[in-house]
């Protein structure tokens, strides 16, 4: 049986060409379960094809780990879109919605997709209506029991609002939280004086931050595209959060006396415990990677690690938590809330947050250390063991 990280083609790749600006957009479909698959889709400047399908079978990946026989969601397949244009510019709304509307019969058959890196779920949402779609993830509603109830469910929780930031927005750095508090306990490191520094303040960067600020952690250092913010006594982050822009930027008037301002990489340097990159992939090389002094790398962007990179850090000792696992919360959460595993309440989405990915991050870390390997083999490896159940009970590849 072939295995996620195996070199087998995927189901459907393929390129789209703007008519209008020339730009370029992929989809990739690794894999079906039950004729559907997941993954959001991203919009960022020189996005390519290969990234796009090294997502798509990430999500493959990401699916399979959150199989729970015991719950009302049933794993999907994995899939990715991705357009190579920058979200800033005046043209790319309109880029995103001749996207949707030539892939509109994917959407409405097989590809459940929802924001990424450089969209947000309004966006998206509302590019969907204008190229006639139903909803982003209409392709799974055949599959569930009670549509208008579950459809009911999801559209609340995305209402839900906490400390003024949407529970949509919050799950995922939950969950990525929950991967460093794991990891943490595990090494009987304490939150007091653990250090942290991101890369990333928007989505999943914003909400790591505040999780982890609130279990009291600090926040030492924080990147976006303007540059870096730091202070080795601690950021405000929640001050940082009120002071973004919709990309995530902070507004450099509202820096408190202490708050420097840096160049952008200075993150990787920074004098911390926990790296946290949650902006873009490809972001830790091998060349940058030697500046690097944290003891851990938790991965919220996806595939910001370079594997060559990943393995001479592992070689000074240097942990990373890989994003198959880390960053996975936010996917797992709608197929949660739209299956009825959970309802639209923050409280318990949170807790099931939490206790889903701190179970993953323990299997993951006990696997790697009984096998002498990295967390990221030993996810492969739980891959692989419970790809045989998924193929059984549910068809997995096709």
């Amino acid at each position: 049986m072939t295995t996620p990280e195996s070199p087998t083609a995927p189901l459907v790749e393929l390129t789209w060409t703007d008519h209008v600006s020339g730009r370029k957009g992929y989809l990739v479909v690794d894999r079906l379960v039950r004729g559907v698959s997941s993954g959001g889709l991203r919009m960022r400047p020189g996005c390519t094809l290969a990234e796009v399908a090294g997502l798509a079978r990430g999500m493959t990946m990401k699916e399979a780990l959150h199989y729970d026989p015991r719950g009302r969601y049933i794993p999907l397949g994995g899939a990715k879109g991705g357009i190579d244009c920058d979200p800033r510019d005046p043209e790319a709304y309109g880029v995103l919605v001749r996207y949707l509307k030539a892939m509109r019969p994917y959407i409405e058959s097989c590809w459940t997709t929802g924001e990424d890196l450089g969209l947000t779920q309004d966006l998206v949402d509302r590019a969907a209506a204008e190229a006639g779609l139903v909803s982003s993830v209409q392709a799974v509603y055949p599959l569930l029991d009670d549509e208008a109830a579950a459809r009911e469910r999801l559209a609340a929780a995305f209402a839900v609002d906490v400390d003024g930031i949407g529970l949509d927005e919050l799950v995922g750095g939950c969950g990525v939280a929950e991967s460093v508090l794991a990891a943490l306990d595990r090494a009987h490191v304490p939150y007091e004086g653990t250090r942290v520094a991101l890369q990333g303040l928007g989505t999943m960067g914003g909400a790591t931050a505040r999780f982890l600020a609130r279990a009291g952690l600090t926040v030492v250092a924080v990147a976006d595209h303007r540059g870096t913010v730091a202070n080795p006594g601690g950021l405000d982050v929640e001050a940082l959060l009120a002071a973004r822009d919709a990309y995530g930027a902070v507004d450099r008037s509202t820096l408190r006396p202490g708050d420097r301002e840096l160049p952008g990489d200075a993150w990787l340097s920074a004098d911390a415990e926990v790296l946290v990159p949650a902006a873009v992939s490809y972001a830790i090389d091998t060349v940058n990677q030697r500046r690097i002094t944290a003891r851990w790398i938790v991965e919220a962007a996806n595939m910001p690690v370079l594997p060559d990179a990943e393995e001479l850090l592992a070689g000074r000792g240097i942990t990373v938590l890989p994003d198959v696992v880390v960053n996975s919360g936010t996917n797992a959460w709608w197929w949660w809330t739209l299956f009825g595993d959970i309802e639209a309440d923050a409280d318990e989405a949170f807790a099931h947050t939490r206790r889903r990915m701190r179970a993953l991050i323990d299997l993951m870390l006990a696997r790697a250390e009984a096998d002498g390997t990295t967390p990221r083999a030993a996810a492969h490896a739980i891959v692989a063991d419970r790809l045989p159940v998924l193929a059984e009970r549910f068809g997995w590849y096709r």
